[in-house]
């Protein structure tokens, strides 16, 4: 049995950046050459990439609102506040969630900022395969490149109310791992499904990995 898909984007961009010292969601990307103007930053491109398979994409964010709610509403996105984002990741992924089933959609495609978007591509692909693997009676989709589990995710509804029904102060992963039957993998030929940045260093890395690929 198969059903139709409404799929809200969410994206988690609450975090104070500690490590970076400076907000993730604002860096520019995607890289631009010495004598460029940045086309865009994290957020807005994640945004950008959800948008075609997204009825809505919402941006949780926290205590940095209005400093990302000017890219949000730039980029045709919904802005949704996480009032205490010092709960912790899993809070703002469940204050996401909860405002997909509020505006009565029963699946998410969920990201966090610090991860460069993915290509249009395997975003198709994992849509496809989200619809396929639901058919499967599967509650989730994973992308994985050599081996390693990345992002996007896909969540269908029972994955939704199970991380709904689990405490803030819960973990994401922990909950995965108790419904691991029911999770679906997807192999994708995409680095970027595994790469985030949580550094200036990493930043530059991913920086020059980008350019080399463009030469």
């Amino acid at each position: 049995m198969s059903r139709a898909l409404s799929i809200f984007g969410v994206i988690l961009a609450a975090g104070e950046s500690r490590r970076m010292g400076t907000d993730k969601a604002l860096l520019p990307w995607p890289p631009a050459g010495p004598s460029q103007i940045p086309a865009g930053t994290f957020l807005s491109a994640a945004i950008q990439s959800f948008a075609p398979v997204s009825d809505v994409v919402i941006v949780v964010a926290g205590k940095n609102r209005a400093a990302l709610a000017p890219v949000v509403y730039a980029s045709g996105a919904t802005l949704v506040i996480n009032h205490d984002p010092e709960r912790g990741q899993f809070s703002s992924l469940q204050t996401g969630l909860h405002e997909v089933l509020n505006r009565g959609r029963d699946a998410a495609m969920v990201t966090l900022v610090d991860r460069p978007p993915v290509s249009p591509a395997t975003i198709e692909k994992l849509h496809a395969a989200f619809g396929s693997a639901i058919a499967r009676w599967k509650w989730a989709l994973i992308p994985e490149y050599a081996g390693k589990h990345g992002h996007p995710i896909f969540l269908a509804r029972e994955m939704i109310e199970a991380f709904l029904k689990a405490p803030s102060t819960g973990n994401a992963r922990e909950i995965l791992h108790q419904n691991h039957e029911h999770i679906a993998y997807f192999e994708v030929d995409d680095p970027l499904v595994t790469v985030n940045v949580n550094t200036p260093d990493e930043y530059a890395a991913l920086q020059r990995a980008v350019a080399l690929l463009r030469e």
